[in-house]
């Protein structure tokens, strides 16, 4: 198996990754604009904000994958593993992530995105 730069991983790992973070977050916001919250706007703010760099991120890496020829299959899952090909360069690379490492760095990825949102609020 031949070896892949880490900008390759990165952004095969954002095509993992984010399509779960925007999921998340944007259940997350239909269940603040139905909560009983007397100021619901700051937490929407920050949750869109979040959202909003998930999504322009996770553009860049789509389309880094098109320009670069790379695809991303789900092959399986299971109570314990999700398994992905990775397709780069004419070779296959297959890749198992434990469902809880995906959950752990979906979750570390969201903290991240709210941290942003507090420090550059505007930036989007």
């Amino acid at each position: 198996m031949p070896f892949m730069l880490d900008e390759v991983v990165n952004h095969f790992e954002s095509m993992i990754y984010l399509p779960m973070v925007i999921q998340i977050l944007e259940r997350d916001r239909g269940t603040i604009e139905f909560s009983p919250f007397k100021l619901k706007g700051p937490y929407i703010n920050i949750v869109e904000n979040a959202l909003e760099m998930a999504q322009s991120e996770l553009k860049e890496s789509n389309t880094y994958a098109r320009n670069k020829k790379m695809k991303l299959i789900k092959k399986s899952k299971d109570d314990m593993f999700t398994e992905y090909v990775l397709i780069h360069g004419g070779h296959e690379h297959e890749r198992r992530y434990l469902n809880v490492r995906l959950r752990n760095r979906t979750e570390e990825l969201i903290s991240v995105y709210f941290d942003k949102s507090f420090i550059n609020p505007e930036v989007k």
